[in-house]
């Protein structure tokens, strides 16, 4: 899963304008974990678009993950934030999460809540802290319906003359183990990016090149051991609209 760069969102918001971007990442977890990842993913395909309006803004993005000879699923998350107020930091936040796989589906979830959404004076800096009721909906034979809770903190900030970039998302939630006890996950994907507009002589290049790790606890499904922890790096390629 991916969260839009709030940097770009803000920004985005102030200006009344819209965004997007896509990108794609060379997967290298099936390498460090050839028991356990053997099947996963070579190469992941994202876009992202974001729009701002008068009541507050829409975003969503796609993952498409690819092997050598399948397209081995797709995600997507959706979301609408209502403004709460014209200087009010606080928006009312619905979001939508599932999507495909080539031999069943993501166990599809509806999210209401409220999120906390700060910059920077200069908006190099922001940060956004949701915090969500969230119901799975029972997406075929081996899944149920059940209530969560989720946590989920972003944050962006460029340096040194807008040439790099650090952002990112963090999320906790509660998932259900296969015996329906609950246990808490996490999801993290910190990205690091530098862009090379900001380079004299490339100012129309809106290309970046960079990382993205996921490191995760108690979200991929593990049929080998009991490890429920994993970091999977990536190398990318990020060019934006």
């Amino acid at each position: 899963m991916k969260k839009f760069t709030l940097f770009t969102i803000l920004l985005i918001a102030a200006l009344g304008i819209q965004a997007q971007n896509i990108q794609v990442h060379y997967d290298f977890g099936r390498h460090f974990y050839p028991n356990e990842e053997s099947n996963r993913q070579k190469v992941t395909i994202t876009l992202e678009q974001f729009k701002a309006d008068k009541w507050g803004s829409w975003y969503y993005f796609v993952d498409i993950d690819l092997n050598r000879r399948f397209t081995e699923g797709a995600y997507t998350e959706i979301s609408r934030e209502f403004n709460l107020g014209k200087s009010s930091p606080f928006a009312a936040h619905i979001e939508y999460n599932g999507g495909l796989r080539r031999t069943n589906s993501f166990q599809q979830a509806g999210l209401i809540g409220a999120a906390w959404n700060g910059h920077s004076e200069d908006f190099s800096k922001t940060y956004s802290v949701q915090l969500m009721y969230k119901q799975y909906f029972k997406s075929y034979s081996d899944t149920r319906s059940y209530a969560s809770l989720q946590l989920t903190g972003v944050w962006s900030t460029t340096f040194a003359h807008k040439a790099c970039t650090f952002s990112g998302f963090i999320d906790f939630w509660r998932g259900e183990k296969a015996n329906r006890h609950g246990q808490l996950v996490i999801l993290t994907e910190p990205q690091f990016w530098f862009n090379f507009n900001s380079l004299p002589s490339m100012k129309d290049v809106n290309l970046s090149i960079g990382t993205e790790v996921e490191i995760s606890h108690n979200f991929i499904y593990n049929t080998y051991n009991n490890r429920d922890t994993f970091i999977n790096p990536t190398l990318a390629l990020k060019w934006s609209f």
